[in-house]
């Protein structure tokens, strides 16, 4: 047994194809990028496009940023894909440090792998609305937000650690995102108000990160219990504090890049109540794997099953896990008294 395999062997009891996700793990992740539409007018100077009228909606000028970012890729001689299930963003072949390309300094893309794109069309934020990214650095599904958001709306990009705060600020400001606030504020203790609580909230926690394997070798941490516990306490606090600050009827998107029932299901049954519902999760074009209902013996609720698992077989990516959970209203007749069921964890 490869060493690979010996650490990943505790979850091939939940993989369908267990040979198929060995040798995914084993690949290089495809570079992946995404046209950023706050930068379409920078982008048109630069290929000498004529400017869309005014009054272009917010699709076309997307479309357009799209179509003239793939023009410059293919000039430099890359081959570029368009990922079907995900606007704007793209596979791209032999893309050598994308980092460090005028492109990327202006603002007009932003590199990002292509599963981690998933949380923010689960998280569906409309134009208009308030929403949370508690844990956001360094900003890619912030931006994500942003941009579905159309600019118009709010944006809170919350994160407590300095290094990440700086990648956060300058991402942000790099791709003008001019709705997004950034806060540097520790997330079990975020500020909590009846009167103006959050429409949707993005809860992508600190993780053990075992579904970064691929990008680069040796990524992740070995899921040793005592880290699980120590993360799963983390995870279920952050979880307590973002449903108090989440809207009655609103959307809390939970995901992680790792595999761990530890850090998902259970954490997600620990400490959601009769007020949560967890709905199912479909972005056509992109294939995923049910929740686990049962786990080391424990059974779990029910709508676990509607958690996706992104097995990086299944697409070619990276492996995330992403739960998409609805606070139920509460009825007129029992607003008056009401308690949340969720506890702050951990």
């Amino acid at each position: 047994m490869s060493e690979l395999e010996a650490r990943l062997s505790r979850y091939r009891q939940i993989v369908d194809d267990w040979q198929a996700f060995l040798a995914a793990c084993r690949r290089p992740l495809p570079t992946v990028v995404w046209a950023n539409p706050f930068r379409a007018e920078h982008m048109r100077r630069l290929e000498g496009s004529d400017a869309l009228p005014p009054d272009a909606s917010w699709c076309k000028t997307a479309a357009q940023t799209t179509d003239l970012l793939v023009r410059r890729l293919e000039r430099r001689g890359l081959g570029v894909e368009r990922i079907a299930w995900c606007p704007g963003a793209l596979r791209v072949e032999g893309f050598n440090k994308p980092g460090i390309t005028i492109e990327h300094y202006l603002g007009l893309m932003h590199v990002q792998e292509e599963i981690s794109l998933a949380p923010a069309p689960v998280l569906a934020p409309q134009p208009g609305e308030r929403v949370l990214d508690l844990c956001a650095a360094p900003g890619g599904k912030t931006a994500q937000i942003a941009v579905q958001m159309e600019g118009r709306g709010t944006v809170v990009a919350n994160d407590v650690r300095p290094q990440r705060l700086r990648a956060l600020r300058s991402n942000s400001d790099r791709l003008g995102l001019h709705n997004v606030v950034v806060t540097p504020i520790d997330g079990t203790r975020f500020p909590m108000s009846d009167e103006t609580p959050f429409d949707r909230i993005l809860l992508d926690v600190p993780c053990s990160c075992e579904g970064n394997l691929r990008q680069q070798s040796g990524g992740g941490r070995q899921a040793g219990s005592s880290f699980l516990r120590g993360r799963s306490g983390l995870q279920a606090t952050l979880l307590g504090r973002a449903w108090r600050l989440l809207r009655p009827g609103g959307i809390l998107v939970y995901a992680t890049c790792t595999f761990a029932p530890e850090e998902n299901e259970l954490v997600l049954d620990y400490c959601l109540g009769d007020d949560a519902e967890i709905l199912a999760v479909d972005l056509p074009g992109l294939s995923a794997a049910p929740g686990v209902t049962e786990w080391d013996g424990k059974s779990l609720r029910s709508d676990c099953t509607n958690v996706a698992r992104y097995w990086p077989h299944l697409n070619d990516t990276g492996g995330f896990t992403v739960a998409r959970v609805r606070r139920r209203p509460v009825p007129k007749d029992e607003a008056a008294g009401v308690v949340d069921t969720v506890e702050d964890c951990g």
